[in-house]
């Protein structure tokens, strides 16, 4: 739950933004946009000499990312389903679709609910080509970007989708994208190691310990089959194939299956 004695602020230098003229529609329409799993545009300033703030609500529990109580199976849920709503709603809810461009576990907040905030949708689309590639090529390196993106004028739905499969991944296993130490046989890209875990039929290693924690035997055994079709779930979102992806809908609706 944000508070209003907070604010988080979002400075954009002058030398990675479009010119104000092309900012001032895209940010009109990014302030005119409200949903309940979405950060919402508070404020926009832009001052003398081209700098620009953008100023969204706080939330107590701050980024997704590094977050060590995000692992267990309700609150795994509760994440999944409230970016899943988000993104369908940016996708399919409103007249032109909104691309994120840049979905990480760093970009979605939470409030002391656990309740997530999807950042910096469309955030792309103010900065001029070069920052724009300087904010693929740190997707890239974080492990989020989709294969087949080239440029980030040219992200996606599907390339979305990618993002939010690896995502669900770090929730699953608690481990980042990337492992920047593998071990000599093992892979560094997350989907990969899954993918070898699968077919070694070694998949439940990977899952993080706090998954099951503190429920019942009963509960437990309809936790493991909800955690092992999440993680089909995500796989299939983190296909390298963007035709093969399922889209924001598709998700939403084998989520919602999930909880029932």
């Amino acid at each position: 739950m944000s508070t209003n004695s907070l604010a988080l602020l979002r400075f954009l230098r002058p030398a990675c933004t479009l010119r104000m003229k092309e900012v001032i529609p895209i940010i009109e329409f990014s302030g005119s946009i409200w949903h309940p799993c979405l950060v919402p545009l508070c404020a926009f300033y832009a001052g003398p000499r081209g700098e620009k703030l953008m100023v969204h609500p706080f939330y107590r529990l701050g980024k997704l990312y590094g977050n060590g109580e995000a692992h267990r199976w309700p609150i795994i849920y509760r994440i999944s389903i409230g970016i899943a709503k988000a993104l369908t709603y940016l996708h399919l809810g409103l007249e032109k679709p909104i691309i994120h461009g840049n979905l990480k576990s760093k970009n979605i907040l939470l409030d002391r609910h656990y309740q997530p905030y999807l950042s910096d949708f469309g955030l792309h689309l103010l900065l001029n080509p070069t920052a724009g590639q300087q904010m693929l090529e740190a997707s890239e390196a974080e492990g989020y970007k989709a294969p087949e993106l080239i440029k980030m004028k040219d992200a996606s739905e599907e390339s979305d989708v990618f993002s939010f499969g690896i995502i669900l991944l770090e929730l699953l296993t608690g481990k980042e994208p990337i492992d920047e130490n593998p071990t000599p046989d093992q892979d560094y890209h997350l989907p990969n190691v899954i993918r070898a875990a699968i077919l070694d039929d070694q998949i439940t290693e990977l899952y993080h310990p706090d998954i099951i924690l503190s429920q019942s035997k009963d509960q437990r055994a309809v936790t493991k089959d909800r955690v092992l079709r999440l993680f089909q779930l995500s796989m299939a979102c983190c296909s390298p194939s963007p035709s093969l992806r399922p889209d924001a809908k598709q998700i939403l609706s084998k989520l919602e299956e999930l909880g029932k």
